[in-house]
């Protein structure tokens, strides 16, 4: 009877996790639709610093009520802030910038690359082979780019001028994020991973004050409307605060390689809810680029 019970338990707490990593998932492809209506009314420096504000109000509870909460070292202050920077500040400047032109499902593809970018950070920083099956796969997925950005238009393809402006800068932010991830990886192992998160966050929210005192940022707050704010509080409740918890706690009980699926599923989100919110249209190129690059991901990812 006990043993049965004890099964019931594993069995509802794996449910959980498992739910958790769904919403997560979710709530960061939902995140690109609520940039893209959020832009309709303020600057991407507004969003940026807003969204991140009650990040860390919600991380910051989560923290405390776990009973994490620790003062950094120095050493470890100065190199959250430059995690702050890399992940946080510079990273959402490109996405929130980029959104104001490109496509939220055409983002939401291209950041669906960044696994590529790690593995080739990983063969010359942490010495891991690529082999010919990774080769293949990191191959597929930038003609799966190719193929999404230039909306299947091969003229301009081979011309080179193909994208909207925005969409340059979502492909700089993918390996930004693969370095943010890499240099991630040492603090990880000596901190819980909501309380670095919630210091990281931290960080970068900060320094993202200055682009928005710097430019028309904080005058432009008061022309958000109730739809404005609904997509800020979204972004930042959910998709900054609630999903990283939600994520991390679903790291703690399944390997990364099988959570680490779950995030096939983001662009996949981001594509139906755009085309309902968004009215963007879903396109050939779009279904067969997204499905290349998700081809070429999991061909780099297979054998981990």
């Amino acid at each position: 009877m006990l043993k049965a019970e004890a099964q019931a338990l594993r069995v509802r707490a794996n449910r959980l996790r498992y739910a958790e990593a769904i919403l997560a998932v979710a709530a960061w492809g939902g995140s690109f639709i609520a940039t893209k209506l959020a832009l309709r009314e303020t600057t991407p420096a507004a969003v940026v610093w807003l969204r991140f504000a009650l990040g860390v109000v919600v991380l910051g509870g989560a923290v405390a009520a776990r009973r994490q909460l620790a003062p950094p070292t120095w050493r470890d202050a100065g190199y959250f802030a430059l995690l702050g920077f890399i992940g946080i500040t510079f990273h959402q400047w490109l996405q929130s910038n980029g959104l104001v032109t490109a496509q939220a499902s055409t983002s939401a593809w291209i950041v669906a690359t960044t696994p590529v970018f790690m593995a080739l950070l990983g063969w010359p920083f942490l010495k891991e082979k690529l082999g010919a099956e990774r080769l293949l796969g990191i191959g597929l997925a930038a003609v799966g780019v190719l193929l999404v950005v230039s909306r299947g238009d091969w003229r301009a393809l081979a011309l080179g001028s193909f994208g909207a402006p925005g969409d340059w800068l979502i492909m700089i932010g993918a390996p930004n994020w693969a370095v943010f991830s890499v240099l991630s990886r040492p603090g990880l192992r000596r901190h819980p991973a909501t309380r670095m998160m919630f210091y990281v966050m931290a960080s970068g929210w900060l320094l993202s004050t200055i682009p928005l005192v710097w430019g028309q940022g904080l005058a432009s707050l008061v022309r958000l409307t109730l739809t404005g704010w609904l997509a800020v509080g979204f972004l930042g409740v959910v998709a900054s605060g609630l999903a990283y918890i939600f994520w991390y706690d679903a790291l703690q009980a399944m390997p990364a390689s099988q959570l680490g699926a779950f995030l096939y599923l983001e662009p996949l989100v981001t594509m139906v809810v755009a085309a309902i919110l968004l009215q963007e249209a879903i396109g050939w190129a779009s279904l067969l680029g997204g499905g290349i690059i998700l081809l070429g991901v999991w061909l780099v990812n297979r054998q981990a």
